[in-house]
């Protein structure tokens, strides 16, 4: 899993230190990672076969010619660049996938489970902040819901169902 978070830096020749935790076999990012521009959010999106594997399984439950299925082709295979580590652990980021993203030479590289994101560290110290305050709600949710499905399953008079 990719877990964590790193702030970097792009070189002059747009390369990244891709953290050694996150090269390995098990998250099948041992020789390189696929990167495209996201389509969540206005970041780069990255990972080994296992995000791969996520991605061709969900065009692969639409319909061939659907037109969903063609739009998240041409965003995910089309703007699909495969990304070989040099000798240092670097890759070498095109200059057009970081022109979309908006990426300076200040990076962070944010740990997704089965992907990371690389954003402009402005950005994501911008966005960190409202993120956080979504999944704190997400989570006041989860627990409200559950309290609430708890005392539906309960008898009058406290006793359990």
């Amino acid at each position: 899993m990719f877990l964590s978070t790193y702030e970097k830096q792009l070189d002059g020749k747009r390369r990244l230190l891709i953290p050694q935790e996150f090269r390995t076999a098990d998250n099948g990012a041992e020789h390189g990672v696929f990167c495209f521009f996201s389509i969540e959010s206005d970041c780069l999106e990255a990972g080994g076969d296992k995000l791969m594997a996520e991605y061709v399984s969900m065009i692969e439950e639409l319909p061939f010619g659907d037109d969903v299925r063609t739009a998240l082709e041409e965003t995910f295979y089309a703007g699909q660049r495969p990304l070989a580590y040099d000798g240092g652990g670097r890759i070498t980021l095109p200059e057009h996938l970081c022109q979309d993203a908006g990426l300076g030479e200040d990076v962070v590289i944010v740990g997704l489970g089965s992907r990371f994101q690389i954003w402009d560290r402005a950005r994501w110290n911008a966005r960190r902040d409202e993120r956080r305050a979504l999944a704190r709600q997400a989570v006041r949710d989860r627990g409200e819901a559950g309290r609430k499905a708890l005392l539906a399953g309960r008898r009058p008079g406290g006793e359990g169902a």
